[in-house]
């Protein structure tokens, strides 16, 4: 009898427990969603909304969108009114779980206007620049938000994101000593930004903004305006124009030509939202500018 036992058992189905899925991520730009993938590691599947070669502030809001985060338990926002747009997305996706994070918190925004702000201003935030993540030292605080929605979405694994988030600040901290050695040759010197999306990255690494391709923020520029840039440029002896790879080319390629002025182009945000894309951007941004 015993034999035959055995023998059935041999037979039976092999029950294999199951893996708990990937904890869904959705974040508004591939910036917050890189530091999410750091820190979450194999415990997460992140996605981005918006792309690096696009203009954050204007996104279009798509069905398809607010599908893929009914799905997902986490949403992170850029937050100081740069994203509004992610709002539209979360009350479209109708997720009652859905835990949603800003990544501004903690952040000592840039820029914050004094007064009133009114459609004359261009396209002005009320609480302060919105492109912080480009300041390494504000990648840690975005570290921080991240780290706390993953712990409250998935507590069972909260030691595991602890360490990441730890390996990732620690690893962001020795690459910004390397990014502003590289830089110490610029320190002083006064750039030319298209927009206002370069304020973090040159008050991180010493440099100077001595005016904008925009009048205003989002405000196209006229003759006159790029008459005064170019007076600017020869007066000041400036070298670099920043512009953000989404915008025209006709006012930067302009001052190029009446000046000399070398004309990056580049992207705020990283590429993808692969665990190493935040820290790999400040690699090529670095790269670029020192000329190495």
């Amino acid at each position: 009898m015993k034999k035959y036992l055995i023998a059935g058992l041999l037979f039976l189905p092999v029950i294999i427990p199951a893996h708990a899925a990937p904890l869904k991520v959705a974040a508004a730009l591939p910036d917050l969603g890189s530091i999410a993938a750091y820190i979450g590691g194999d415990k997460v599947e992140v996605f981005s909304i918006g792309r690096n070669n696009g203009n954050p502030h204007a996104v279009e809001v798509l069905p398809s969108y607010m599908i893929k985060v009914s799905r997902a338990a986490v949403y992170l926002k850029v937050g100081l009114a740069l994203d509004q747009w992610s709002d539209a997305i979360i009350d479209g996706a109708r997720n009652n779980k859905l835990i949603t994070a800003d990544c501004s918190a903690g952040i000592t925004p840039l820029q914050k206007p004094a007064g009133k702000v009114d459609a004359s201003m261009g396209d002005v935030h009320p609480d302060g620049n919105p492109h912080y993540w480009l300041d390494p030292a504000n990648g840690a605080v975005i570290a921080g938000n991240v780290l706390a929605a993953l712990k409250k979405a998935d507590p069972a694994n909260a030691e595991y994101y602890e360490l990441n988030c730890a390996r990732f600040k620690a690893e962001l901290a020795r690459r910004a000593a390397g990014w502003k050695a590289a830089l110490a040759g610029l320190a002083g010197q006064s750039v030319i930004s298209y927009h206002s999306s370069w304020i973090y990255f040159t008050t991180a690494f010493g440099l100077t903004i001595a005016g904008s391709v925009e009048p205003l923020p989002g405000i196209p520029p006229t003759a006159k305006h790029l008459a005064e840039l170019v007076d600017i440029i020869r007066k000041d002896h400036i070298t670099m124009l920043l512009q953000e790879a989404y915008f025209p080319d006709g006012a930067p390629q302009f001052l190029a030509r009446q000046t000399g002025i070398m004309v990056f182009k580049l992207t705020p945000s990283c590429g993808s939202v692969k665990a190493d894309s935040y820290l790999a951007h400040f690699d090529e941004i670095v790269s670029k500018l020192s000329g190495r």
